[in-house]
């Protein structure tokens, strides 16, 4: 029931990134200002929304672990195994993020990069957690875990940044599309494609999340049962 569980979702998501590839392409118009260039918003910002929310779940995974490490170690795994998949999935969308960004940006500022507080807040994120990752991928000992969470908590404190610099700033970002004050906001016309390919990328994300840390606990249950059985060879 599971696997048929897993594979129903697995296609609603397929028609759910179908539909918003279809919304984002043939329905909604093009920009008065940016033309074609501005479909880009249809992956950019999901992408960013839901990279911020997997770092989310990867704090909360990260201080899971530091709050039932000693006191419930099997949560502590649990908690350990959704930093760590939350991170490396936020990862990826943050990797989308910044390729988009300057394809954009070179259209519509005539430059791929610019230090603004904007771009260089979610560089700063993005190299956090790379580090993580590369923290629990080459680090070795029993602290490793401890390590990655204080990290994990670190990373997540740029998020808020991150999104509020171009409110805190003057930025080459333009002022935010929703809740940036009078004149904000998004015409009809794209605001239904939008909220479509929010769902479509938030449901492919959970999707992916759900994969990597299934895997991950198998990892864990894995290595566990090694341990168990190289202590026991040993008595």
């Amino acid at each position: 029931m599971k696997k048929l569980g897993i594979g129903f979702y697995a296609v609603v998501v397929v028609a759910l990134m179908v539909w918003g590839f279809y919304q984002a392409i043939y329905v909604a118009p093009n920009d008065a200002m940016q033309g074609e260039i501005f479909r880009i918003i249809f992956y950019h910002v999901p992408s960013a929304s839901v990279a911020f929310m997997f770092f989310a779940v990867s704090l909360l995974g990260s201080i899971g672990y530091l709050t039932w490490r000693r006191s419930r170690p099997d949560w502590a795994q649990m908690a350990d195994a959704w930093a760590l998949a939350g991170a490396e999935v936020g990862v990826v969308f943050c990797t989308v993020v910044l390729i988009t960004g300057p394809i954009w940006g070179r259209r519509a500022w005539g430059i791929w990069w610019t230090w603004d507080a904007r771009l260089t807040t979610t560089l700063v994120l993005w190299l956090i957690y790379v580090s993580y990752l590369l923290l629990r991928r080459f680090a070795a000992g029993p602290q490793v875990q401890t390590l990655a969470a204080v990290l994990g908590i670190f990373g997540a404190l740029d998020v808020p940044i991150v999104y509020m610099s171009n409110r805190w700033w003057r930025t080459q970002h333009p002022a935010p599309v929703f809740g940036g004050g009078d004149g904000s906001g998004m015409d009809k016309s794209m605001l239904g494609p939008f909220l479509w390919n929010m769902l479509a990328w938030f449901c492919w994300g959970v999707l992916i999340l759900a994969l990597r840390f299934r895997v991950e606990r198998m990892h864990q249950k894995n290595a566990a049962r090694e341990q168990q059985e190289a202590l026991q060879s040993h008595v």
